[in-house]
Order: C-alpha cells, then sequence, then structure tokens
C-alpha cells in the first residue's frame, strides 16, 4: 500500500510506517481492495490526515470504522457524501447540534468541519463492504492510537471528544493536564439518550478554543 499522505502528518508518522505491523498491515489492505469491494475508496484511506494537517488540528473527534456500506465512507468518522441519507448517529449529532448553538446542520458531508481543524478519526481506517468491523485487530488500530499520541506529545490547547466506550477509552492516550476532554454516550439512536443529548460537547469545545485565543468551530450549515 502506498502511502499517500499530507506532509506534516507523514513526518510526524514516518516511525509508524517503518515497524514491522505497519508492512503486514499494508499487505492485508492491499489484499482487500485487490479480492473485494472495499470502503472507502482507496484514495480516501488518509483523507481525515490530508484535510486537517497537524498544526491545524483543533478538535479531534473518534470513530471506530468506517460505514461498511458502499458509498458512505468517504475517509472521515461519521460523514457520508452529501446526496447520502444520514445516518441515524449523524443525524442525532445534528440534533445536538441545534439544541446546543441553536443552529442548524443537515450537510452529511463534514469536510467543512476538517477545513476548520476538526480532526475526524477513525480507529480502524478500512473496512470490506458490508462485513462491519471486518478490518478491525489488523493494525489500523495501532497506526491511530500513534496518531493521538503524538498529538497529545506534541500539541497545546486541543478538545478531544470521545463518545461511547470504545472512544473513551483512548482517553489513556490523552495528557489531561493539557487538554480538555468531552465524553458521553455515543450518538447511536441505542444510546444518545442515555446522556449524549444535553451533553453540549459543540459550545464547550467553542469556549475552550476561545478561551485559548483561538478561532471556534462553526458547526451549522455553510
Amino acid at each position: 500500500m502506498t502511502v499517500r499522505i499530507e506532509a506534516s502528518w507523514k513526518e510526524q508518522l514516518q516511525a509508524e510506517f517503518e515497524k514491522p505491523y505497519w508492512g503486514s498491515l499494508a499487505s492485508f489492505v492491499r489484499a482487500e481492495y485487490a479480492a473485494a469491494q472495499c470502503c472507502p475508496a482507496g484514495r480516501n484511506i488518509f483523507r481525515a490526515f490530508d484535510l486537517t494537517p497537524f498544526p491545524d488540528v483543533k478538535v479531534v473527534i473518534l470513530g471506530q470504522d468506517p460505514y461498511h456500506t458502499p458509498g458512505a465512507a468517504m475517509g472521515f468518522c461519521f460523514s457520508v457524501p452529501e446526496g447520502n441519507r444520514p445516518q441515524p448517529s449523524l443525524q442525532n449529532i445534528f440534533q445536538e447540534i441545534g439544541s446546543d448553538l441553536g443552529v442548524a446542520r443537515s450537510q452529511t458531508d463534514l469536510s467543512d468541519w476538517a477545513g476548520q481543524g476538526v480532526f475526524l478519526l477513525n480507529s480502524v481506517l478500512t473496512v470490506r463492504a458490508r462485513e462491519a468491523g471486518s478490518h478491525a485487530g489488523k493494525g489500523w488500530e495501532t497506526f491511530t492510537d500513534s496518531a493521538i499520541r503524538y498529538l497529545s506529545e506534541q500539541r497545546e490547547h486541543l478538545v478531544f471528544i470521545l463518545w461511547g466506550s470504545y472512544a473513551i477509552a483512548k482517553r489513556a492516550l490523552i495528557d489531561p493536564r493539557k487538554y480538555l476532554i468531552i465524553t458521553s454516550p455515543h450518538p447511536s439512536p441505542f444510546s444518545a439518550h442515555k446522556g449524549f443529548f444535553g451533553s453540549k460537547p459543540f459550545s464547550r469545545a467553542n469556549d475552550f478554543l476561545a478561551a485559548k485565543g483561538h478561532s471556534p468551530i462553526d458547526w451549522g450549515d455553510k
């Protein structure tokens, strides 16, 4: 697998590309994309990195693995291309934006967030179509954990938004003395009513950024 990734991230992650696990992961991903339909399209595997360079990250939102429905995954957690029906979790995220900030969000493509410094990172970056979790445990988690750890070690004034137990477990990688860590249940319909609704992650993130002298994120429609 040829690594085509934004220059600042490639510099930060170069040591990962030289470790044995990366060779095994790359071989696995190449074989999967050759043998079956996989998501996202190969050009979008590192899109979260490409649209949010390392020095520009302000907010990190963590997901688990890409949507496995063909055409839905686009390289960002929770995001789907315009014209696709938003997944239920994304619908609930939009509802919370409305109640938290009083602004509307209906655009399902979250690229504008990425362009403002929101790093929309899935823990696993690929999946076989229609087979949820099929690329878990192959090495992606080691790679994306390293990305989180490098941010925690080298950046300041970041916000980490961790929804659900899977993402919350990643707080062990983050220095709590340096960053705002926002946790809540996942926005999935199965858990959103257990504390995601009303958690106000978007205003809390913006308040923290403003207090540190950074411009807030425009979470609404563009």
